[in-house]
């Protein structure tokens, strides 16, 4: 049976989907950008702060769900402009033990929901 899983720390669902969703004991998260979930604006000050917010979205769903990164087995990460990869896997890795680190592919996209420059999804096990 799959769980909603659902934070008011993470921004709002913009549309017919849940920020994840729990089933036998696999969480798959939606993918986040980098909205405030507080101001439930877009923050775009740099790319790197832009992935932080995007990290610190995902960081409260997780948490909702009884988890953490060091739970995370697979994330997807799409954006807008390779030439910012480096930027962005600076600050992702900042969240991971590089031996332990999940599973990923890293995809460039012609855009983005609210054209932002990242958008990141993951899929956590407890087990």
């Amino acid at each position: 049976m799959k769980k909603i899983i659902q934070t008011e720390k993470a921004p709002a669902p913009i549309g017919p989907y849940n920020q994840a969703i729990l089933h036998s004991g696999m969480l798959y998260t939606s993918g986040q950008i980098a909205i405030n979930p507080v101001t439930n604006e877009l923050v775009l000050d740099s790319i790197e702060v832009e992935t932080t917010q995007v990290m610190k979205n995902l960081s409260a769903v997780l948490e909702a769900a009884g988890m953490d990164f060091s739970h995370v087995i697979k994330s997807s990460i799409f954006i807008s402009d390779m030439e910012n990869f480096g930027k962005i896997n600076e600050v992702y890795s900042t969240y991971f033990d590089e031996a332990t680190a999940p599973a990923r592919e890293t995809v460039e996209v012609a855009n983005l929901p609210k054209y932002v420059n990242v958008e990141i999804s993951m899929i956590a096990s407890k087990s």
